[in-house]
């Protein structure tokens, strides 16, 4: 049964701006560099200005703060008691402050979402608009300058031309919306063409990147996410067979070009170095710390340690927010995990599947789990497909006016 006219008709078209504009705040402020030169005090100014945006919309809409809690929202909420605590003891400066409060005010908007959390997909498709529409401005810079879209400090890599975005960063945003259109389109949200406008670009900026998390997580993801759909549609079984017969003869007839693209040109020892972030992680391990920020932190930060990036969701939240973060995050997803195990086939619990799991995946290689970020938007989405549907209003909470309705007359069959 198609929920697309019932999403319309009880979702403001509010909420779509305000979770675009959570979609811009996430896109940070570091990366390649543009065509035009962008400061970066500017962009930092547009990012915050578009979350007290959304923040100040989410509240314009939700006046009468109409909340649905859940566990998702409430381990979230949870998140900040560590970051506050060791951010105020500023070992990561003032910025760690700034970031605690953007970190409120990103959750503070989640939670006036919430209200329209109900277990069907209006949230995916905003989540795909947003994102397709990031990554037309990357395929607008590829156009406009090649050089700069495809830059030798990247090693080629496509990064945002437009918009300073990193290949990681593009092949995510990629890899995200092409599963979750794939998997519209199994449970027959969508139709095919329109499908095919988002799923075949993005697949061409997803290899421009050479971003293996992303292409793994993707793959996986799907694979999970389609495996639970397996026996109640056959829509899924047949996609599930040809995509297996598809990546046999891909494995056989183009090993060679598969594994060029994979390794990026990387010495052996690079590869299993994982770029170099092993020795970050070797030394953040090593380092010695005190048993408060062992629990707590050093305050949140911008996801690295001695200069260099940290690239691991869970040893940031451990550098920066501790092992009572670590906990938190991870209960956040196994809850959802949990939940979502529990739940009956369906295309929302199949979406939320490949979200979790991706996820999961990528926070091996990326950072994001423990602050504002596309992660968490990613689980929010999540968290809003495995929602219970919302009760229907009584009739005089429908019908202001009719205070007391008329009782129905029985018919009675004698």
């Amino acid at each position: 049964m198609v929920e697309v006219d019932r999403d319309r008709t009880t979702t403001p078209k509010t909420v779509g701006i305000v979770w675009g504009l959570l979609v811009l705040n996430t896109l940070g402020s570091a990366g390649a560099k543009t065509i035009v030169p962008l400061p970066r005090s500017l962009i930092q100014m547009v990012t915050m200005g578009a979350l007290v945006a959304a923040f100040a919309l989410a509240l314009a809409v939700n006046l009468r703060l109409r909340l649905r809690a859940g566990a998702f929202m409430f381990l979230l909420t949870l998140l900040l008691v560590p970051s506050v605590i060791s951010s105020a003891h500023l070992e990561s400066g003032f910025g760690a402050l700034f970031r605690c409060a953007r970190l409120a005010l990103f959750v503070g908007t989640l939670w006036l979402l919430s209200r329209w959390w109900d277990g069907g997909p209006t949230f995916v498709r905003h989540h795909i608009r947003m994102y397709f529409a990031v990554l037309g401005s990357v395929a607008a810079g590829l156009v406009i300058s090649p050089g700069a879209a495809l830059p030798e400090l990247y090693g080629g890599r496509l990064v945002g031309a437009l918009w300073p975005l990193t290949p990681p960063q593009i092949g995510q945003y990629a890899a995200v919306i092409t599963g979750l259109t794939v998997l519209l389109v199994l449970g027959r949200r969508t139709d095919r063409a329109g499908a095919a406008l988002v799923i075949v670009p993005s697949l061409v900026l997803l290899a421009l990147t050479h971003t293996r998390t992303a292409t793994l997580g993707l793959l996986i993801g799907l694979a999970l996410a389609i495996g639970s759909l397996i026996l109640t549609s056959a829509a899924a079984r047949r996609f599930f067979t040809w995509a297996v017969l598809c990546a046999a003869v891909a494995a056989v007839g183009f090993a060679s070009a598969l594994q060029a693209w994979f390794l990026r040109g990387q010495s052996q020892e690079n590869f299993t170095s994982l770029t170099g972030r092993a020795k970050v992680w070797d030394a953040l391990l090593a380092a010695p710390r005190t048993t408060t920020e062992q629990v707590l932190g050093v305050g949140l930060g911008d996801k690295s340690f001695g200069g260099l990036p940290i690239d691991n969701s869970w040893l940031a939240v451990y550098h920066e927010q501790g092992l009572t973060g670590v906990a938190l995050v991870a209960a956040i997803v196994i809850v959802l995990g949990g939940v979502a195990l529990l739940r009956p086939p369906s295309l929302s619990r199949a979406c939320a599947i490949f979200l979790i799991s991706y996820c999961a995946i990528a926070s091996y290689t990326e950072a994001g789990l423990g602050d504002a970020s596309p992660y968490l938007l990613h689980l929010a989405v999540a968290a809003s497909l495995l929602a219970a549907p919302a009760p229907a209003a009584p009739l005089d909470a429908r019908s202001p006016s009719t205070k007391h309705p008329v009782p129905a007359r029985r018919s009675e069959v004698t």
